[in-house]
């Protein structure tokens, strides 16, 4: 079957026996729209196949109805994980904001002090690396320059090596004592999306493991998580359409801003991060991440109503301490976007620009308030007619110190 291309055609259409000459225009059709799935672009095809890569992930490693989790892959032995006395994250842009994330859950349910480094600076300073310390390599390509040389110098100095890694076979899950494939597919955006919630489903998926190895995690604890974490695709899912339909209106009154805020707590604080770099990534604003209670430190002199801060306000453990920080805000003429708990009356009173997603389980909101940040990002910088598929000076797998 031949593609048509961007252009008019006259063709011939049959219409009760005569036949009549018509023109019709190709406005915006290629032949990679078909690859597509007629997405306008790869990174809101991969935006959408999100809870289905969730789902690829965790498919087989969890029982739904006990939590229970099981990982033949991970290389090591229950003896060997019990002998864990810390744990080391090493990532860079994106995987590093899912390690910041795994920390507080695995801090939380497994008891294990986690660090977290930027793996170009990792190697880089004396390693108290040692072989009671696992070190977990996180990379979409698995052959990330700066991660591989980490996991490298931890190797020699005894650690044990995990990989989380989207690419069977790559440099880094052979050169690991164990690897989680992400199985997210392949990801042609180079602003990862998929990628990054299928990693922290999998790092969510190593937390129940060790929580259930370690004996730290109690039985009605880790079915009611591992439930979450199997439930979270659908609300994704769900969430969707709807959640795009409602920024691309909310868009018009910001994507002309040259600065962003993004700002969370706790778990969110992550996210905030992750919010801010795809929104530098793809549409080329100025935006930072800001932990919530340090703006008073600082970034507060910043705010004014030029100033777009997107802020991310789960009912959560610091929901209060988040309100109050979104006040300072308000009080100093800030533009607010909040994204919140539906129900939630008060942001509707310090804001008429409130996106709202449903209540789920805490230890969950990283990945389904990931998604109206990425969608706020992809709308921003398509309305700004900007290259969403390959921002300018980006690769998408870094293979250069």
């Amino acid at each position: 079957m031949a593609v048509l291309r961007k252009g008019t055609y006259t063709i011939l259409q049959v219409d009760d026996g005569s036949e009549l000459e018509k023109s019709i225009t190709v406005i915006d059709w290629n032949a990679s729209m078909a690859e597509k799935a007629g997405y306008r672009h790869f990174m809101l095809k991969e935006i959408f196949e999100q809870p289905q890569a969730i789902l690829n992930t965790i498919s087989g490693r969890i029982v739904p109805d006990t939590g229970i989790v099981d990982l033949p892959e991970i290389g090591l032995d229950a003896a060997a994980l019990n002998r864990i006395e810390r744990i080391a994250l090493v990532a860079c842009g994106t995987s590093w904001h899912a390690a910041l994330v795994a920390k507080y859950w695995i801090e939380k349910w497994v008891g294990i002090p986690v660090e977290v480094d930027i793996a170009s600076e990792f190697r880089y300073r004396r390693l108290l690396v040692n072989e009671r310390v696992l070190t977990i390599a996180i990379s979409q390509s698995g052959e990330t320059a700066d991660t591989l040389a980490g996991i490298r110098r931890a190797a020699q100095l005894g650690s044990k090596v995990l990989t989380i890694c989207n690419v069977v076979g790559s440099t880094m899950t052979r050169e690991a004592d164990g690897v989680i494939y992400t199985h997210a597919g392949p990801e042609i955006g180079v602003a990862s999306t998929k990628a990054f919630t299928s990693q922290l489903a999998a790092l969510f998926l190593l937390t129940l493991y060790l929580g259930q190895v370690r004996e730290t995690m109690q039985p009605d604890i880790q079915k009611a998580l591992g439930a979450a974490l199997v439930d979270i695709a659908e609300v994704i899912e769900t969430e969707l359409p709807r959640l795009q339909e409602e920024i691309k209106v909310l868009i018009e009154r910001y994507y002309e801003a040259k600065d962003f805020l993004f700002v969370g707590r706790g778990l969110n604080y992550p996210i905030a991060l992750e919010g801010a770099l795809k929104l530098k990534e793809i549409s080329y604003i100025h935006a930072e991440g800001y932990a919530a209670g340090e703006l008073k430190h600082g970034p507060i002199a910043l705010i004014d109503r030029d100033m777009p801060v997107v802020a991310l306000v789960p009912k959560d453990a610091v929901y209060l301490k988040t309100v109050s920080n979104i006040e300072e805000i308000k009080a100093r003429q800030g533009r607010l976007v909040l994204i919140g708990t539906s129900g939630d009356q008060h942001l509707g009173a310090l804001t008429d620009d409130v996106l709202y997603l449903p209540e789920v389980h805490e230890d969950l909101n990283p990945l389904l308030y990931t998604i109206p940040a990425q969608l706020l990002a992809y709308e921003i910088a398509h309305r700004r007619g900007c290259d969403v598929d390959q921002p300018r000076n980006l690769a998408k797998s870094v293979t250069v110190e």
